[in-house]
């Protein structure tokens, strides 16, 4: 009796946009149905989801398999790095025996050279022709290092410099200001701007 008295009540118009309201509902809710059926990759995307959640241990072997793949990708870079510096040594230890072989070929002929000069037929000759001889072979001995780069430090009358000099004893000198080197003992040797021994000398302590 209610609904008889109710529906009684209602306009028709509003009857007829009631019915229109529920007609669009149902459409709207099949074409949500049929666009999520059509669409492969929401499809598939729910197929992945499903078996993912179905088959748990599948997704475990996926992780496996990307895992040892960065693995073996991880130890073959390290191989790789380690020929890398192999190789490297090895070419850096033959430019230094290049280096040192042609060193040695320019010091072997300053080796040949003071061999002639202590031949027997050369030691019966006069002093002033032998001590010319040695002074020529002491030129060459001389050049050979300084083309290879090799700088004597003889620093008389310089400032004194602990970093390349080596203070022996402090002396007064009437010509030499103080904290200068008087006199060199012993020559220092610098290989391309290297220190390779330090010279020793003696220092003015002034007038």
């Amino acid at each position: 009796m209610a609904d008889q008295e109710t529906s009684k009540n209602i306009n028709p118009e509003e009857d007829d946009l009631i019915r229109e309201a529920e007609a669009c509902a149902c459409a709207n809710e099949e074409a949500c149905t049929d666009k999520t059926s059509a669409d492969p990759d929401v499809k598939e995307e729910e197929n992945k989801e499903k078996e993912s959640s179905e088959n748990p241990a599948s997704e475990i072997d996926v992780l496996k398999a990307a895992l040892s793949a960065s693995n073996d990708r991880y130890l073959r870079l390290m191989a790789e790095f380690d020929n890398y510096r192999r190789r490297t040594a090895k070419e850096q230890l033959e430019i230094i025996e290049t280096a040192n072989a042609k060193l040695l070929e320019k010091l072997s002929e300053v080796l040949d050279n003071f061999e002639r000069a202590s031949l027997p037929e050369n030691r019966g000759c006069d002093i002033e022709a032998f001590a010319k001889g040695m002074s020529m072979i002491h030129d060459q001995f001389e050049k050979t290092l300084r083309d290879a780069g090799l700088e004597q430090i003889n620093p008389v009358g310089e400032l004194f410099d602990p970093s390349c000099q080596e203070a022996l004893i402090k002396q007064p000198s009437e010509d030499i200001e103080e904290n200068h080197v008087i006199q060199v003992f012993q020559k220092g040797y610098r290989l391309k701007h290297k220190i390779i021994k330090t010279a020793k000398v003696i220092v003015s302590a002034g007038k």
